[in-house]
């Protein structure tokens, strides 16, 4: 038997009543991670010594507790640029390299108080900025359905984790897209949160108004009990806001009754793939089987998210990756005689091809000149996407779309055609931009066997919809087929 054909709840179940131990539940992710990462790369620093203690400490503890946590036992992954105390976070750049952070994100400080295990971290793109996971310092991910595709990115190690059924839930982070589209791409949940929903302390910054931690996992019933754990205000993170936390798994209903989902036709149009289309169309028909009430809404600035996206991002990466300079901490160029020139080889030699592009379309876009046209003229539009939103959701309760214009494409297809792999994330960044939840559901695989995933968008603090949302469609419809490369513990 699997055991991750048990929900968590399950799982902890078995773990309490002493069916199975902590200590074998871990050692089994272990064992699958270490042994699939020769195929995959999805994990940076596997934490065999620190995982099986902290398993050992929770079987020692039961019985001698009053109440153990929502994730006793259970194994997770933390994409490498979520500060974890000790491991390595090296967030996929040589600049960083092997710092270890003395602090645990608040988000980690949650799992632990909680009873998740930690076992390790995972790859992805440097600084968390790319699309296919291709662009990290140690190399890319492999999707687990297809080693010659790319699982997505940034956090495609984590995806990629998950979908091989290495570990159940797997965190990631969000600023265009980073969790849904490889949850997409790999064919597993992913969900973004509202911003403020989640802290962002300990997780370190790209772009620090469109940055959100995100969750993965194979239920939506999943997502929602580790969302319950660990969002809400936190002192650490000023951005946090003071908003009640349900009890999201005990909100989930088996169908959509009641609930009117909107349908932005104008996104179903050129540069989707047609096998995507039909699927997402089919979602729609399953939903209207489900009870909801499908109504047409227009989202008239979405065709200029991605030009705004990429101007406020890069011009926030220009800001926060300017601390990285050989002098506090990471890798410092040694061979330079002088302190400007330590600091132009330590960046040129520490960042990828991709960071540098970033970097210098950031610095361009803030200049003496060019700050009005662009910068400011992209916070603009990002108001009117927010008002676009605003007048949707007057109509309807939660808008369905495509997380990817296409399935996961080969390694190296488009890492010579930056405006093309940019576009991968032309139906998630909106969604950054107006700061609301996503979440990304499989609804079907292509002719070649390849998932395909579904976008559903709602309110500020609406996750419960999205996550009924999902759980509904995945008890209806669920994607039973597993990639070749998958742990079978």
């Amino acid at each position: 038997m699997s055991y991750l054909d048990c929900d968590l709840e399950e799982l902890r179940q078995k773990i309490v009543s002493r069916e199975v131990s902590a200590r074998e539940i871990v050692a089994r992710a272990l064992d699958a991670a270490e042994k699939l990462n020769e195929t995959l790369n999805a994990f940076l620093a596997i934490d065999r010594r620190g995982a099986e203690a902290r398993a050992a400490e929770l079987d020692q503890s039961l019985g001698k507790l009053p109440a153990t946590g929502p994730l006793f036992g259970i194994p997770i992954a933390i994409k490498d640029n979520i500060c974890v105390r000790g491991l390595q976070t090296s967030c996929g750049s040589r600049i960083l390299g092997d710092y270890h952070p003395p602090y645990d994100a608040t988000a980690i400080e949650r799992l632990r108080a909680a009873g998740a295990v930690i076992i390790g971290k995972t790859n992805c793109d440097e600084f968390a900025m790319g699309s296919s996971n291709e662009n990290s310092a140690y190399g890319p991910v492999r999707n687990p359905w297809d080693i010659e595709r790319v699982p997505g990115g940034s956090s495609g190690g984590s995806a990629a984790a998950v979908a091989a059924r290495i570990v159940p839930i797997a965190l990631g982070s969000d600023t265009g897209g980073s969790v849904r589209q490889p949850a997409a791409l790999c064919g597993i949940i992913g969900l973004k949160p509202t911003y403020g929903r989640i802290s962002r302390y300990g997780l370190v910054a790209f772009g620090s108004s469109l940055d959100q931690i995100g969750i993965f996992g194979l239920r939506a019933r999943d997502v929602a009990k580790v969302l319950s754990v660990i969002a809400g205000r936190d002192p650490h993170d000023a951005t946090t806001a003071d908003v009640a936390v349900p009890d999201y798994a005990a909100q989930l209903v088996p169908d959509a009754k009641g609930v009117r989902l909107g349908v932005p036709r104008a996104l179903f149009g050129e540069g989707l793939d047609p096998e995507v289309r039909r699927a997402v169309e089919g979602a729609i028909e399953a939903y209207r089987d489900l009870g909801a009430e499908i109504v047409e809404v227009e989202l008239p600035h979405a065709k200029y998210s991605i030009a705004c996206y990429y101007i406020i991002a890069t011009a926030e990466a220009s800001s926060n990756l300017a601390r990285y300079d050989g002098v506090r901490y990471g890798f410092r160029a040694e061979e330079a005689d002088e302190l400007i020139e330590m600091y132009r080889r330590t960046r040129d030699q520490g960042f990828g091809a991709e960071v540098k592009r970033r970097i210098m379309l950031g610095t361009f876009v803030l200049s003496s000149g060019y700050y009005e046209a662009y910068y400011r003229k992209a916070q603009q539009v990002r108001t009117l996407i927010r008002e676009d939103f605003h007048r949707a959701f007057a109509r309807c309760d939660a808008i369905i779309t495509p997380t990817s214009p296409t399935p996961a494409f080969l390694l190296g297809e488009k890492t010579d055609d930056p405006l093309k792999m940019y576009l991968s994330d032309v139906y998630t960044c909106i969604v950054n931009l107006a700061g609301i939840p996503g979440i990304s559901v499989p609804c079907g695989l292509s002719s070649s066997g390849l998932p395909i995933g579904m976008q559903l968008v709602s309110r500020h603090w609406d996750e419960s919809t999205l996550l009924r949302l999902a759980h509904a469609y995945e008890l209806a419809h669920p994607l039973t087929a597993r990639p070749p490369v998958a742990a079978n513990w």
